[in-house]
């Protein structure tokens, strides 16, 4: 397997245990009265441990759309990959979006209250699952398709901006999350 290979599986299983992850959390969470969710519940630590890895997933995505923004703008103004990506990443489904929706969905938006009309709980965090299985999926998707045929080890490298520490660490949050499940909670697939 070449390092390209490498740096691609990577960014895939992000993206896949960041769906596991919001998946899992979501259904645990959606129906949950708020006033179970207190410090050492078991499904406040589920929620904790989630929002902790999905809010550090989603940022190191939103960062590599910067590199590869950048990276991209090298490129002549009439390359078409550099069109195609400057489309998708003007476009909706961010992770920086993402990152608000996951925000307001554990409650943290300023401002907000859980008796605010329409701010149930499960309902933001509804919300931000058909967000994060929509729009930012199909936009990941989008971009993976446009790179796979980039052959530059250099820009992998670049774009990815993943070292060996990286990669532990987000393997370590995905654990803490399935260490968080509570008893009778289907453990989230993959590794």
């Amino acid at each position: 397997m070449n390092e390209i290979q490498l740096i691609r599986n990577q960014l895939i299983a992000e993206r896949e245990r960041a769906g596991v992850v919001a998946r899992t959390c979501i259904a645990a969470l959606a129906g949950a009265d708020p006033r179970i969710l207190t410090p050492g519940a078991a499904l406040e630590q589920l929620r904790q441990a989630s929002v902790e890895y999905l809010t550090c997933v989603l940022a190191w995505f939103e960062e590599r759309d910067e590199r590869l923004r950048e990276r991209y703008a090298q490129l002549p103004a009439d390359d078409p990959d550099r069109r195609s990506l400057e489309q998708m990443l003007g476009g909706g489904g961010s992770s920086r979006e993402a990152l608000e929706r996951l925000e307001r969905a554990a409650g943290h938006s300023a401002g907000e209250s859980d008796d605010a009309p329409g701010s149930r709980p499960g309902q933001r965090w509804q919300e931000f699952a058909r967000f994060f299985a929509g729009p930012w999926t199909g936009r990941r998707e989008a971009i993976e398709r446009v790179l796979s045929s980039n052959p530059r080890v250099a820009d992998w490298r670049a774009i990815g901006g993943m070292d060996a520490d990286s990669i532990l660490e987000e393997r370590r949050r995905y654990a803490r999350v399935r260490q968080c499940l509570p008893p009778g909670t289907a453990a989230p697939a993959g590794s």
